[in-house]
């Protein structure tokens, strides 16, 4: 136990404890990095557990099945079961809220004050408290009620007006960025506000909405709108300002991206191609030219880059300094000798006796090494644990 203290007390966020009551995504992958720093987060699941238990896929142990999507957002949390209609359960649900630094909920705006745990009643309770909401579109405005998955605010925010190829009709981002971007930012937002209520002894209200998120991350597409007076288009996997900065395909069937987004590295790659004579093409003499003209270049460039496979395009190039890389599917980034070498993937095991591969906390940092120190938890597993240590 000594030892498991210690490990502890190293942890950034030791001793900081964070209430959740979140389901699916936005909300438990933000307390699982607060988690993955050290902090004692704590998951109020309904009985029978949050939806996200029943996803596929499942893996079979000994003790049953088990999800591994609910896996990957709830390491390093305990969970605690409660009936939040039921009297004796909002009792022990104040009690826990009365003694957490965090709380982040990722439900319908206008839930949890009806169930009675809304931010004002929680702050008289709890001054110190800093209270996290995470939503579609906020807790105010006209589209404050509307339901939202990850694909509703990709649509709504413009992203999927961006994605896709140029030709074809919008398409949604592969990975759940709304949701996943989000949460990273309600982590970080929990973070800047823990800091703040520890040095004035005052709590907050944190609203942190998936289309507010969508829009700050995208930049660069808004201050085009801006600049231009022209929505930003589907480009595929090119770039409205470089060229050739997009995907190309080889010999072998195989795709590459080769962003070269400078005078030198366009030099390098007619070097390496054999294309000394469109240095001299006024279409792509300058960067500005080659992004005008950027359709007209790819067209000249793929029938080049289609008398090599892939991989001897990967290696000419970046032996010149040009960036380059392969376009990998999951199973073969996993298996990739860099990322194999990071050690970002490890192993964790479940409640039901099985163990699954992992993606560790992406960030390193000196004097910490992240783990997973509680694996994903079984439903209520730690109900008796957490009101014995949260209210003595």
């Amino acid at each position: 136990m000594a030892g498991e203290a210690s490990k502890q007390a190293q942890k950034p966020l030791a001793g900081v404890r964070v209430l959740e009551f979140g389901q699916f995504a936005a909300g438990p992958y933000a307390t699982l990095l607060l988690g993955d720093w050290g902090a004692d987060v704590v998951k109020v699941e309904p009985p029978g557990g949050e939806s996200l238990r029943g996803w596929p896929p499942m893996v079979s142990g000994p003790d049953g099945q088990y999800s591994l999507n609910f896996a990957s957002v709830n390491r390093n949390k305990r969970s605690i079961v409660l009936d939040l209609k039921d009297e004796k359960s909002q009792d022990t649900a104040w009690r826990l809220i009365e003694n957490a630094d965090i709380l982040l909920e990722n439900y319908r705006p206008g839930v949890m004050r009806r169930l009675g745990f809304g931010y004002e009643e929680a702050s008289k309770r709890n001054p110190r408290l800093v209270y996290c909401s995470v939503s579609g579109y906020g807790q105010t405005g006209p589209y404050a009620q509307r339901g939202a998955f990850d694909v509703a605010v990709q649509g709504m925010s413009g992203m999927m007006s961006v994605t896709g190829e140029r030709e074809g009709p919008p398409a949604k981002c592969g990975v759940p960025v709304a949701d996943f971007g989000t949460a990273t930012m309600a982590a970080l937002a929990c973070v800047v506000a823990l800091r703040s209520a520890e040095q004035t002894g005052t709590g907050s209200r944190l609203d942190v909405s998936m289309l507010s998120c969508m829009l700050s991350m995208a930049a660069l597409q808004t201050s085009e709108y801006w600049g231009t007076d022209m929505a930003p288009a589907r480009l595929g996997s090119a770039h409205p300002r470089n060229a050739p900065y997009q995907a190309f395909q080889g010999s072998d069937g195989k795709w590459l991206i080769i962003a070269a987004g400078n005078e030198k590295l366009w030099r390098s790659v007619c070097d390496i191609a054999g294309t000394p004579e469109l240095l001299d093409d006024p279409r792509f003499s300058t960067l500005a030219a080659r992004a005008k003209n950027q359709v007209a270049l790819a067209d000249t460039l793929s029938p080049v880059l289609a008398t090599k496979t892939a991989d001897e395009w990967l290696k000419l190039l970046d032996a010149v300094g040009v960036p380059v890389a392969p376009i990998l599917d999951y199973a073969e980034a996993l298996a990739d000798p860099h990322v194999l070498a990071s050690g970002l993937i490890g192993s964790m095991n479940l409640p039901n006796g099985a163990s699954t591969p992992t993606v560790g906390n992406a960030v390193r940092m000196t004097g910490y090494h992240f783990s997973v120190f509680q694996r994903p938890p079984g439903v209520g597993e730690h109900s008796e644990q957490v009101l014995t240590e949260w209210t003595p």
